[in-house]
């Protein structure tokens, strides 16, 4: 994250999975974009991936949730959204003094299934600070590749993983909030991946056939400050007011 790459090493060794995993996808014709190449893969069955989420006891335990904008995600919100759950989603880049939508089922204005797109909800939704926000019960992360121990790699931006950090610091997240990812199984590797102290490590993996507990996935423990620009802090209004404070 930081301006004068301290993580070039690892993040040229993610990007050359990424380049593998959306290469596969693309011979496989597993995901409904003609290119995955750059972006979380729209996968095929990702709504049967999000109706295995839905049966998790652990989800149906959860009323906040808190999710990624992706197309691949789309099911998992609609789902939260018409069985009544509470779900928030990142502003761009988190570009905003108030950096999240907030979608509260009972207010919808749209049916669920349209208000869970990233679009419509960005027309409907109420931008709320963390103060607006309930503690999350679980987290929906889009990822590129993950594999069987929970480590996982995005599209590159970092932002999924800043925001769990910005909620962990502000007491939203901590050790009750569990986190998953919805994936094609072409996208689940056995191998070691690249990661550093900043990734988030995620607990179940669910794709279209298969349900993947990952028991010892790491996750930071808050924002890491040294691996954070002056750039990187200042471009995000909430985060430069907490690094004001310090």
């Amino acid at each position: 994250m930081s301006d004068n790459r301290p993580f070039a090493k690892v993040d040229r060794a993610k990007q050359q999975v990424r380049e593998h995993i959306w290469n596969v996808l693309d011979a496989a014709g597993a995901a409904h974009d003609a290119s995955t190449h750059g972006r979380i893969p729209n996968f095929v069955g990702s709504e049967d991936a999000a109706t295995r989420l839905g049966s998790l006891p652990a989800w149906q335990r959860a009323r906040v949730i808190k999710s990624v904008p992706d197309k691949a995600q789309l099911a998992v919100r609609a789902l939260a959204l018409t069985e009544g759950r509470t779900v928030f989603m990142a502003v761009p880049k988190l570009a905003d003094p108030h950096p999240f939508y907030l979608l509260d089922p009972v207010a919808l204005t749209v049916p669920p299934a349209e208000a869970a797109s990233s679009r419509i909800a960005a027309a409907i939704a109420p931008k709320v600070g963390v103060d607006a926000l309930r503690p999350v019960d679980l987290v929906v992360l889009g990822s590129v590749v993950v594999n069987r121990a929970g480590v996982r790699i995005g599209k590159g931006a970092g932002y999924s993983d800043l925001e769990f950090a910005f909620l962990t610091e502000a007491g939203l997240i901590g050790e009750h909030t569990l986190v998953v990812t919805t994936v094609h199984e072409l996208q689940v590797l056995d191998e070691e991946l690249p990661t550093t102290t900043h990734d988030v490590g995620v607990d179940f993996i669910v794709t279209p056939q298969e349900t993947i507990a990952c028991p010892s996935a790491y996750r930071p423990a808050g924002l890491v400050w040294e691996h954070l620009s002056p750039r990187k802090i200042a471009s995000i209004p909430a985060l430069a007011t907490l690094a004001a404070a310090r």
